[in-house]
């Protein structure tokens, strides 16, 4: 009953009615990667004929029952990926016919020793890991009664020293002791354990010593450890993965033709020096190639086109200069290209033109030269993380960016580009819907561990080095170029960006009001530009904003005080704009004129000034204006200025007599 979504919750009815059947005679019981969860019910160990127990890949919690010690004939146990806890208990030891233990994820703790393998002498896959702490302890000189084929351990503790009791397994074909405390020198037994091995993993360790000069085995994965020497010449290994050790010196002249069963490199973060071989001759089957984080110099090698399998290609931070050979877009399956932090210059997009297949592109921290071609979204259909930061680009963006459907992280910050921030930009569909979205292809290979992505990339003010969560992120920054004009209104329907840089650029108008659209916004900088206008009141329902730098503007008005606002407690988010006010500025809204009120603070400022000014002139024109219309005709006409001024004495003259005679009324009466 694999594999069912819709089979859920806890199986204690479930199996208590399959138990209380007549026929008692189950063999094997299958409820592996479904949605399962609750304890496992003590019933299980009715089951007395039960060769497989498969409960793999669901939600199960609590310990293991007791009741298991009853299944005698168990040959296969299988609790891996699951929430189960508590401490591995030893009657395990006494499953006499135990071929198969597998408890790996989980969250075990506590100590095994040799009682729990007692009489486990079947015993040939064991797969043990914990989210928690669990020790495995047993003695230096313990001899297993079993003979492993397969052995994987992560995240227990296992050292400071290497397992000796591994010497004892001459039948191994795979051993994994990941995140094992190990800080020990690797044994000089262990390269000649078993003639049938073909995987060793022993990555994330503290191991020492010097690399062997010759191996046999197929998969070498010694990654994150203290492992010192130059690059070794293993030809029959396959994938080689020496990330962050200890190695360094050249690389050998003939690395790649004596490699010729190579499928994947991962040398990362070492100390290698010296230029990359030439890859004239070299093995078919190369699959990836990650070579960053070193000392190599000189250019890239020209000859690629025998690698037609070749996927992954990673060589920054190095100091590797010139510009990109051509034949790398010969590449077929090339879909992750990343050249970051070197010195490469030259016209980067004449040699790019023919990577149909690319999905990444990290060109960032260089000096490459030229503008964005019109070409970009026909030839580059499959890109979905274009990180171009950090060069001389120019020009404007391109509108064919928006051509892009699969594109979720644009980072075009530290260049020169300039003219206004496309209106497109806004109907990308890989920001606009979960829909478009898909993981990397070489996540989808057979192998998909064996490059680690990752990527430089800037959110809530700090730039981190980001590896599985890419896919996750939905970015657009073109900080720090010469754009100019206003925010597009377009940009707030894209409603699953979740950060947005556009700081250090020459922008003018408003925030757009609808930005509150933006509901899976954390970072928003729009630091250092012209904006002005109040602080939308939509921006107080994102929600999800965690990081947000309006400084160096020239918005006024009251701070929102509502919703996520509240957190925003460090001035230094507003600062360099004198007309806000409010918490957390010192600024008191109500000294402001009006209130505060952003029109009438822009009226007091603005246009009551002008229409002040408007009212003295018009008093004066009216003044000039009615003073020469009465006067002047007076001075031009004789007649009229002989009957004014007749006018006027006639009417002081009545004046004069009507005073005088109320006057002599008035004193008659006061005399009376």
């Amino acid at each position: 009953m694999s594999f069912n979504i819709f089979i859920s919750g806890p199986i204690t009815e479930f199996i208590q009615a399959l138990s209380g059947c007549s026929n008692h005679r189950l063999e094997i019981l299958n409820l592996g990667s479904n949605q399962l969860s609750g304890v496992l019910p003590h019933s299980l160990g009715h089951f007395t004929h039960l060769r497989e127990l498969h409960l793999t890949n669901n939600s199960f919690s609590g310990p293991i029952p007791s009741s298991i010690q009853h299944l005698s004939r168990l040959e296969i146990l299988d609790l891996s990926y699951n929430l189960m806890n508590g401490t591995i208990p030893k009657f395990i030891g006494q499953l006499i016919e135990l071929s198969t233990l597998d408890l790996f994820s989980n969250s075990w703790e506590g100590t095994i020793t040799e009682t729990h393998f007692l009489n486990l002498k079947k015993l040939t896959w064991f797969f043990l890991s914990t989210r928690k702490s669990l020790v495995l302890n047993v003695t230096h000189d313990w001899t297993p009664p079993f003979s492993l084929q397969i052995v994987q351990i992560k995240d227990c503790q296992l050292g400071p020293a290497f397992p000796a009791w591994l010497k004892t397994q001459k039948n191994l074909v795979q051993i994994s002791l990941v995140n094992s405390s190990i800080s020990a020198k690797i044994p000089n037994w262990l390269w000649n354990l078993s003639s049938l091995l073909w995987r060793l993993d022993l990555s994330h360790n503290q191991l020492r010593g010097d690399l062997p000069k010759s191996l046999s085995f197929a998969w070498v994965d010694l990654s994150f450890n203290n492992l010192t020497g130059s690059l070794p010449l293993w030809p029959s290994v396959q994938y080689l993965l020496l990330r962050k050790n200890l190695l360094s010196g050249p690389l050998p002249v003939n690395f790649f033709q004596r490699m010729k069963n190579l499928v994947a490199l991962d040398v990362a973060g070492n100390f290698l020096n010296g230029s990359i071989p030439s890859l004239t001759i070299g093995p078919k089957g190369l699959w990836s190639v990650d070579l960053s984080n070193n000392l190599l110099s000189g250019n890239i090698p020209r000859h690629w086109m025998r690698m037609q399998d070749l996927a992954a290609i990673d060589l920054s931070r190095n100091n590797l200069l010139g510009n990109i050979p051509t034949s790398l877009c010969s590449l077929p399956t090339l879909n992750w290209l990343q050249l970051s932090y070197n010195n490469f210059s030259g016209d980067l997009f004449s040699t790019l033109q023919n990577c149909l297949s690319l999905y990444a592109l990290d060109v960032g921290g260089n000096r490459f030269s030229g503008t964005l071609p019109k070409w970009i979204g026909k030839r580059l259909p499959s890109i979905s993380e274009l990180r171009l930061q950090g060069n001389m680009l120019s020009g404007p963006i391109s509108e064919q960016l928006c051509f892009l459907a699969h594109l979720h992280v644009l980072d075009l910050a530290h260049n020169n580009f300039s003219g206004s921030i496309p209106t497109c930009l806004g109907n990308l569909p890989g920001l606009k819907s979960l829909v478009e979205y898909r993981t990397s292809p070489i996540r989808s290979f057979l192998l998909p561990l064996t490059y680690l992505e990752h990527m430089d990339l800037t959110a809530k003010g700090t730039q981190l080095e980001y590896t599985s969560q890419i896919f996750l992120m939905n970015i657009i920054d073109l900080s720090r170029n010469n754009l100019t004009g206003e925010i597009p209104e377009a940009l707030t329907k894209l409603s699953f960006l979740s950060t947005l840089n556009l700081s250090w650029n020459q922008l003018t108008g408003k925030i757009p009001e609808n930005i509150g659209a933006l509901h899976s916004l954390e970072t928003l900088d729009l630091s250092c530009n012209h904006l002005s206008g109040p602080i939308p009141p939509s921006m107080s329902s994102l929600t999800f904003l965690s990081h947000l730098n309006l400084s160096y503007n020239n918005l006024f008005g009251p701070i929102p005080s509502a919703n996520q606002f509240q957190t925003f407690i460090d001035p230094s988010i507003y600062e360099g704009n004198p007309k806000l006010c409010g918490p957390p500025l010192i600024t008191n809204c109500s000294l402001l004129p009006r209130d505060g009120n952003t029109k009438a603070v822009d009226e007091d400022n603005e246009e009551f000034r002008s229409e002040k000014l408007w009212f003295y002139i018009s008093v004066v024109l009216g003044f000039i204006v009615g003073f020469w219309i009465v006067c002047g005709s007076l001075v031009i006409k004789k007649s009229w200025r002989h009957a004014y001024f007749h006018f006027v004495d006639e009417k002081k003259d009545r004046l004069f007599v009507a005073i005088k005679v109320n006057m002599a009324r008035l004193q008659r009466k006061i005399e009376a």
